[in-house]
């Protein structure tokens, strides 16, 4: 399941995705439903991965520090929640074997696992910022 972190940051980068210039975090929390503190730890650790850039100061807050086409849902949340595989022996980026298998290649959890690590990361690897903007602004037409 998508933490409220991630689901956050997705909401942030997305307000940051319509506004040109630097967008305030307490703006971004007001207009989003995010709580202030937890999206100020948020937005600091998205302008350490090189996501955001900020500026301190009157005139100051946040903006994408590439263009939103070029930042993908599937970054932000490995940025922020860790990999997408829901178990670690089927992680590609922090496989860990399981104790209690004496056979992963023989598993069927981690093979059904694989195939779930490998639509969702094809999915949120193809979805960038802007295209989560632009659905978001079809109002209340379903999305499929």
């Amino acid at each position: 399941m998508l933490s409220n972190k991630a689901k956050y940051g997705l909401k942030a980068l997305i307000h940051l995705a319509g506004h040109d210039g630097v967008s305030l975090a307490a703006t971004i929390a007001e207009q989003n439903n995010i709580p202030r503190k937890f999206l100020d730890a948020i937005l600091l650790e998205l302008t350490k991965a090189g996501i955001l850039s900020s500026k301190k100061g009157k005139g100051g807050g946040y903006q994408l520090a590439r263009p939103a086409d070029a930042i993908t849902a599937g970054q932000i949340i490995r940025i922020l929640d860790g990999p997408l595989a829901p178990i670690a022996c089927a992680s590609r980026t922090a496989y860990r074997p399981c104790h209690d298998c004496p056979d992963e290649n023989a598993c069927a959890v981690r093979d059904v696992m694989l195939d779930v690590r490998d639509s969702m990361a094809l999915i949120l690897d193809r979805t960038s910022i802007a295209a989560m903007r632009a659905r978001g602004q079809r109002g209340a037409a379903p999305l499929r």
